[in-house]
């Protein structure tokens, strides 16, 4: 594993300049069993991001989302969750996978990102989820 922690849980991005991405930025600071976090959105026309805290719950729970992503299901994530969820639809309303971004608790703002994601792109995030769980979990406090 690289020296620095990782940073990228969720990265799904294309050449027309659409994102979607989940930081981790550290521990929390008010919760010993969180990761503080954000979701960033970029694309042409509007960008914005908002924070969140992920537990280890969290992170098992994205890779749900992932299997069901894998088996060819449109999936949600941190849905029933107070704060931002996202959800991805395989086969959005413009022919191509879309990333919707809801945050209902705090800005009420929904945001649909369409986006076309390389076709290794699961593989990469189940990579990516084992890192974030390999460096940052055991230092949670549960």
């Amino acid at each position: 594993m690289a020296d620095t922690a990782p940073r990228e849980l969720l990265l799904l991005a294309d050449d027309e300049g659409n994102s979607v991405t989940v930081n981790v930025l550290g521990r929390d600071r008010g919760w010993a069993a969180g990761l503080d976090a954000e979701i960033v959105v970029r694309t042409p026309f509007v960008s914005g991001r908002v924070g969140l805290v992920l537990s280890a719950s969290k992170l098992r729970t994205w890779g749900a989302a992932l299997d069901r992503l894998d088996a060819g299901e449109d999936a949600g994530w941190m849905e029933m969750d107070r704060g931002p969820s996202i959800s991805i639809q395989l086969c959005g309303e413009r022919d191509c996978p879309e990333v919707v971004v809801e945050d209902e608790t705090v800005s009420m703002v929904t945001v649909r990102v369409p986006v076309v994601p390389p076709d290794d792109w699961i593989a990469d995030h189940r990579r990516r989820l084992d890192q974030v769980r390999a460096h940052w979990v055991p230092l949670l406090s549960t």
